[in-house]
């Protein structure tokens, strides 16, 4: 049986979580939230929606965030292993135009709280992988917004040869694009 623990990034308020987790013959148990835990480690959150997304190898999904009102999200690999990105947005942040990868799988258990004010993205290294979003705020469509997935400035290495990308995720903003056009989150 393991506890929940609390890791910090090099990115104020971004915490790699490992889930509360109980393992038999039977299979495995996991919550990965509980919201008195997350206080008592800084992390007063209000969930407001839930996503889930399947995906197949290769694929990459994001760079996300909205304009108006930007989500704070908790994001885990329910099955298969993801490699989970971020990149801070936030105007007068120490780590602004920063990115950082984390991996995500069924097998370790992890989930990343990534605060307001990050473009967050992740890629599959798995044959398929289901990603569980759990978001504080609400979906706006109208300020839903981008950064596109191999920006030549941010240069992230999503540690794949043939990625599959949506034509919208293809389309987004440069992130000299986003800073042109929205300074800062």
């Amino acid at each position: 049986m393991s506890a929940f623990s609390f890791e910090e990034t090099r990115f104020k308020g971004v915490y790699l979580i490992t889930s509360f987790s109980t393992e038999d013959n039977r299979g495995y148990f996991v919550k990965d939230f509980e919201k008195s835990i997350f206080e008592e480690n800084g992390l007063d959150i209000d969930f407001y929606e839930s996503f889930e997304s399947f995906s197949w190898r290769n694929v990459i999904r994001g760079l996300h965030f909205q304009t108006s009102e930007p989500q704070a999200k908790l994001v885990r690999a329910v099955t298969g292993s993801i490699f989970d990105v971020i990149v801070d947005l936030r105007k007068g942040s120490e780590t602004f135009g920063q990115w950082a990868g984390f991996y995500l799988s069924q097998g370790n258990r992890r989930s990343l709280f990534i605060p307001k004010g990050f473009a967050h993205g992740f890629c599959v290294h798995s044959d398929t992988a289901i990603v569980s979003y759990k978001c504080v705020g609400k979906y706006h469509k109208g300020s839903d917004s981008g950064i596109v997935w191999n920006d030549k400035d941010i240069s992230i290495d999503w540690e794949i040869e043939k990625p599959i990308v949506s034509e919208r995720d293809r389309s987004l903003l440069t992130f000299k694009g986003f800073i042109e056009k929205f300074q800062a989150l």
